[in-house]
């Protein structure tokens, strides 16, 4: 079939759609009005295979529909990295339909969080090869993070969705507490084929690395550069946080004395214990150590913006 109004092949495109993510559990939006509009935009969209299994079983399914072109994912950080589980190293291009909170990984590609213009990018695009993270089989697109924010995102979960101003009181409340009460997270971590003790406060693995400069949090550099960095703080009372804070804000923070960093392609910890907390891509689950963590270069396949503008 080919679209009428261009030479190109009309695109055949899966769409999966997390109910649980930003705009569509705030009730904007439902999967058939997305449905409709991906095909007004000369898409044609394909049956789920299974639309009542579990999120990652319908993703898994989606990345193995026959004759399609590309699986079309609506949601958040989290259900792009869930996407990625399947369809790293497979031919399926990932596109993006950004209705999380954050959307960073669409930002950091350049796919606009705009939803026309990004379905617009989702019928017009090109594939481009990605950097992914694994740990222990978990595969990751931007960071995976222990400690801290860790322990700190179930309480985020619980209120996902119906965030009030009450509920962010109480969420700041527990990162006081959190910096007070609890003590530092213990790991052997080798790193360059060597082993020491650590202890942490918080401690992440990015894919790539964060941009330097006013307005660039949490924006990364790269998302193909071939190595992880790896981010260490190690104490973190209420005036290094609000220090690591304003150098976030103004965007030199790297030389930081509170901070310790490093670049390598993989690295394990070992917490020689109970299953560690871990938040990939915001989602946390429970992982048994060691952790083992291996970067996966250009192995997932994602559609950007023609001009592939980064």
């Amino acid at each position: 079939m080919t679209n009428q109004n261009s030479k190109a092949p009309t695109r055949r495109v899966v769409l999966v759609a997390n109910v649980a993510a930003g705009s569509l559990v705030d009730g904007g939006l439902t999967p058939e009005a997305l449905r409709e509009r991906l095909e007004s935009a000369g898409l044609e969209v394909v049956a789920e295979p299974r639309p009542d299994a579990p999120l990652p079983e319908r993703l898994a399914a989606a990345a193995e529909a026959p004759g399609i072109d590309a699986v079309a994912v609506a949601g958040g950080d989290g259900t792009l990295a869930c996407a990625a589980q399947a369809l790293t190293g497979q031919d399926i291009p990932l596109g993006i339909l950004p209705l999380g909170t954050m959307n960073l990984l669409a930002k950091d590609l350049g796919v606009p969080v705009d939803l026309d213009a990004a379905i617009a990018v989702l019928a017009q695009g090109h594939a481009r090869a990605i950097d992914a993270g694994e740990v222990n089989g978990h595969v990751f697109l931007i960071n995976s993070v222990l400690g801290m924010p860790a322990r700190m995102a179930r309480h985020r979960e619980a209120k996902r969705g119906r965030m009030g101003l009450l509920d962010m009181v109480r969420m700041a409340a527990g990162l006081l507490r959190h910096l007070g009460r609890y003590p530092r997270d213990r790991a052997l971590l080798t790193l360059g084929g060597e082993t020491r003790r650590v202890r942490f406060r918080t401690l992440a693995v990015v894919c790539g690395d964060y941009r330097e400069g006013v307005g660039q949090v949490l924006s990364r550099a790269g998302v193909d550069g071939g190595h992880f960095t790896l981010y260490l703080v190690e104490t973190l009372s209420a005036a290094r946080l609000v220090r690591l804070g304003l150098g976030f804000a103004i965007g030199e923070w790297r030389r930081l004395p509170e901070l310790e960093r490093h670049e390598t392609d993989a690295l394990t910890l070992d917490a020689r214990g109970r299953a560690v907390r871990v938040m990939n891509d915001g989602e946390v689950v429970l992982i048994a150590p060691p952790l083992r963590y291996r970067l996966r270069p250009g192995s997932l396949r994602v559609l950007v913006p023609a001009e592939n503008p980064r």
